[in-house]
């Protein structure tokens, strides 16, 4: 009985508790945490800067303030295609540290619960996978789960982060 209070006092403490960003990438359906969304914008002008990862496409002034900007087909190694209108940016802040994410087109908020996330496959083969927080079941679909915190903080963007704290 204690666990069932104790379960409905951390939902109720925590509206954001299972929902989940989803948008598409290369064909697929992926979703991140909305408690780590600051905004989705539309693609805007990046600015490149020099000896940054491929991934990094460069920064962005959004309000004044100057954010990386990370394609994620680039960070998990997918082909390049052209932004178009249906490109959005969607703006994570962790731990602090805002990050701009390039993705094909953001779909919805959706609520998936914690029993109907199970992990990740054990491959080991992709980069991709490494990102993967669990594979989340909406009816018959199937959304890949992206930690957003070893999106960003794994090895070279650990470093930019780290850059863009000091400027």
């Amino acid at each position: 009985m204690a666990d069932h209070t104790t379960m409905t006092t951390m939902d109720n403490e925590d509206t954001q508790k299972d929902k989940y960003l989803t948008f598409h990438l290369a064909g697929e359906d992926y979703g991140i945490e909305i408690q780590f969304v600051i905004e989705i914008i539309g693609i805007q002008a990046i600015t490149e800067v020099p000896d940054m990862p491929t991934f990094i496409r460069g920064v962005i002034n959004l309000r004044g303030k100057v954010i990386p900007v990370m394609d994620v087909r680039a960070r998990f190694g997918l082909e390049d295609r052209a932004y178009d209108d249906r490109t959005c940016i969607i703006v994570v802040n962790i731990d602090g540290t805002e990050v701009g994410l390039v993705v094909d087109e953001v779909s919805e908020v959706a609520d998936i619960p914690e029993v109907n996330v199970e992990p990740p496959p054990k491959t080991g083969r992709s980069a991709e996978g490494s990102y993967i927080q669990g594979m989340g079941k909406i009816n018959t679909d199937v959304k890949i789960l992206l930690d957003v915190h070893k999106l960003l903080f794994s090895g070279e963007m650990q470093e930019i982060a780290e850059n863009m704290e000091e400027d």
